[in-house]
């Protein structure tokens, strides 16, 4: 047992104490699997966490639904990253007819299905699955096929994700969307990366009719609230009603452990730190 540390930001770090598992130095960068008796099995990348067996449901639920239970019939789904199952395993769990998953590195889909299979639960192996193994500015850039739902589990912007937070992967995203489509990103800690926060959101206010944020508060995601970026193609995310969204989610039956319609609109209510940024106002 030792302690390891994120090591995302030069002045804040966040301290772990437990046992390396694994550790494999791909082609794209520094994977690690740590156990830690409070949270479970953790999957670092360039020594910062992705993912925890005992939080996960908070980020990869989040993620998903409000995306999915938004659109009056996603079939066609694309998620780009999320090689560690978490987002499958929420898709899958709705009526879709294909999920295209691309994944740049190979080694964190073996990693994740050998150490922490309680993410995917089984979602790999899901018939409705295509995984693709490539760059996900460059598969939106060349496909011709069209989506109901896109969705940007990619890491924070260094290294090979940076390419997925540009003008012009936002507007290949647009394209490949179908008229009422709707994608989603992750965008950070709404404190520590706020820089961040704002430049994506005027990005995709110049592409996407109807843009929102929302938050959830993740533990293990260093920075309080945690953001996630919506922008809608033929939908107005954010005028949809509460009826609707309930109806939505009760005819699924869906048993979830942190989204439910209730969150589903509470999410997107922003605290005035907030509503400064995406105003300008910082």
């Amino acid at each position: 047992m030792s302690w390891f540390h994120e090591t995302l930001y030069p002045d804040v770090r966040l301290g772990f104490n437990g046992r390396l598992l694994h550790r494999k130095k791909t082609a794209y960068q520094d994977l690690k699997i740590y156990k830690n008796h409070r949270f479970g099995k953790l999957m670092l990348l360039d020594n910062v966490i992705q993912t925890t067996e005992n939080d996960e449901f908070i980020y990869h639920e989040m993620l998903t639904h409000p995306v999915l239970f938004a659109h009056p019939n996603p079939k066609d789904v694309l998620v780009i990253g999320a090689g560690d199952g978490g987002i499958l395993r929420e898709v899958l769990r709705h009526k879709v007819r294909h999920v295209d998953l691309v994944e740049i590195d190979t080694e964190v889909i073996r990693a994740s299905k050998k150490y922490l299979p309680s993410l995917s639960k089984g979602a790999f192996c899901d018939k409705r699955l295509s995984i693709i193994l490539d760059d996900g500015a460059r598969f939106v850039r060349d496909k011709s096929k069209e989506f109901d739902i896109v969705i940007v589990d990619s890491p924070d912007p260094v290294g090979p994700a940076k390419v997925l937070f540009g003008k012009k992967f936002y507007k290949d995203i647009f394209s490949i969307l179908k008229n009422r489509g709707i994608m989603i990103r992750q965008a950070g800690s709404s404190m520590l990366q706020q820089d961040e926060l704002k430049q994506n959101y005027k990005l995709l206010k110049k592409i996407f009719p109807s843009v929102t944020i929302g938050l959830a508060a993740i533990p293990t995601y260093i920075g309080g609230f945690f953001s996630f970026l919506i922008g809608a193609k033929g939908i107005n995310f954010q005028g949809l009603s509460f009826r609707k969204i309930e109806s939505r989610y009760k005819k699924l039956n869906l048993k979830t452990k942190y989204y439910n319609p209730q969150i589903h609109f509470a999410s997107s209510k922003l605290p005035s730190y907030l509503r400064g940024i995406v105003n300008g106002k910082k």
